[in-house]
């Protein structure tokens, strides 16, 4: 049966119309460049061993033992076995993993050990997140962000608090204290 499900898959990627025009509905990438299908972009299932990139998946990214690279993504990014995400551009979806690397925009959530991101509509959820940009919530052990409308966690850190952080200990610029135990927010 799964013999017949990947020569399935195989003869649709070669026999896909999306496929003449530098797109798979399947793929496996591996290190250095290598993409089989040889395709820029997925519109449907890409899995990647130890570091695979493109330019855009529309649909399921899975990632094992390190990263999958790629400018744009749409769906889930899901990291296994140590796998991780990068998304250089825009994420919108989800990404679970050991890391999330967003150095662009995202819209959804970021769910991992670690997530160090930019600009954040959602949720960023982990042991630790570190961001460079905005993000509306923060959820972690440990989160530092250069402007957070909500943080929740033991150490909690922004240059600009929108709303409320929550935790052992809240610092911001803007706080009503700098920093404060239990409760901190915008003065």
């Amino acid at each position: 049966m799964k013999k017949r499900l990947i020569a399935l898959a195989a003869t649709a990627a070669l026999a896909s119309p999306f496929a003449m025009a530098d797109s798979a509905p399947v793929m496996f990438s591996s290190l250095n460049g290598f993409n089989a299908p040889n395709a820029n972009s997925v519109g449907g299932v890409r899995l990647s061993v130890l570091h695979g990139q493109v330019s855009e998946v529309k649909g399921l990214d899975i990632s094992v033992l390190g990263m999958s690279e790629r400018d744009k993504m749409t769906g889930v990014n899901l990291g296994i076995l140590f796998g991780g995400a990068k998304v250089n551009q825009q994420m919108t979806g989800a990404a679970f993993g050991l890391f999330n690397w967003m150095p662009g925009n995202t819209t959804g959530a970021n769910i991992s050990m670690v997530n160090i991101t930019n600009n954040v509509k959602g949720l960023n959820l982990g042991l630790a997140n570190y961001s460079e940009g905005k993000t509306v919530a923060d959820v972690a052990f440990a989160s530092i962000s250069k402007t957070s409308t909500f943080q929740l966690g033991i150490f909690n850190k922004t240059d600009n608090i929108e709303g409320v952080q929550i935790g052992l200990i809240n610092c911001a610029d803007n706080g009503f204290f700098k920093c404060f135990p239990i409760v901190n927010f915008a003065k």
